[in-house]
This record gives C-alpha cells, sequence and structure tokens, in this order.
C-alpha cells in the first residue's frame, strides 16, 4: 500500500498537490494536535461524512484547487475519530460505507485525487 500511495503522490506533486502522511502509531490526541497546527480548511474523511461518486469529488477538488486557502483531507487514526466533535466545524467526506483499513483509505484518497486531476483535464483515465 505505501508503494501505491508513494505512486500517486508523486504523480500529484507533478499537478502542484502535496501529499502528507502521519504516522498511523500516533495516538488520537497527538494526531488531532497535528492537524490543528495546519491553517486552511479540513475535510475528515468518515464513514458518516458524504458519500460522492468520483465526478462530484474531481469538482469538490476543482474547487479546493482554486481556494485561496490549503484544504487538507484528513483520514483519521487506525482507531477511527473517537471524538466526533472535532469534526463538526468541518466538511466531512465518506470513502466509502465500508469500513477500510487506516492504510487502504489513504491508497482510496490518493487514488481518486489523481482520478480527479485526470477527470478535470479530460484524459481517459476515468472510464465511466
Amino acid at each position: 500500500m505505501n508503494d501505491l500511495i508513494d505512486m500517486y503522490s508523486r504523480r500529484l506533486r507533478k499537478r502542484g498537490m502535496r501529499i502528507e502522511f502521519h504516522s498511523d502509531k500516533l495516538s488520537l490526541e497527538e494526531y488531532l494536535s497535528r492537524i490543528a497546527k495546519k491553517s486552511g480548511s479540513k475535510v475528515f474523511l468518515d464513514e458518516s461524512g458524504d458519500l460522492i461518486d468520483s465526478i462530484a469529488f474531481s469538482q469538490r477538488v476543482k474547487e479546493w484547487i482554486v481556494a485561496v486557502q490549503d484544504t487538507h483531507l484528513v483520514v483519521g487514526p487506525a482507531e477511527g475519530w473517537q471524538q466526533k466533535h472535532v469534526m463538526l466545524s468541518a466538511q466531512n467526506l465518506s470513502l466509502s460505507k465500508l469500513t477500510l483499513p487506516h492504510e487502504l483509505a489513504g491508497v482510496v484518497l490518493v487514488e481518486q485525487l489523481y482520478r480527479s486531476t485526470e477527470i478535470l483535464r479530460g484524459s481517459g483515465y476515468h472510464k465511466a
């Protein structure tokens, strides 16, 4: 999974996106502390968030690209968002109604970010 994340991260860097990963060994408090230090908007990924398709996700990516501030897509720690109140003032998205292992959620997220850039470019990568 790390190889896939690295591959998509390299592709996204060429498009001006920065991908930052935090160890899944961090406690929830350490993880939230690091997130709190980030300026810009935050989008928490959680199975209870908005469930959208790749086309709608690409439109959100387009909005984030043209936004003045950075957008941080935050995959929760391995234990999940035990303190749901941290997500109340942020956008919430779901990658799936299925429960995904932490690293697999990271792979799905970076692939969808890459897919979104391809959709926005009009390439044939997205087959829908």
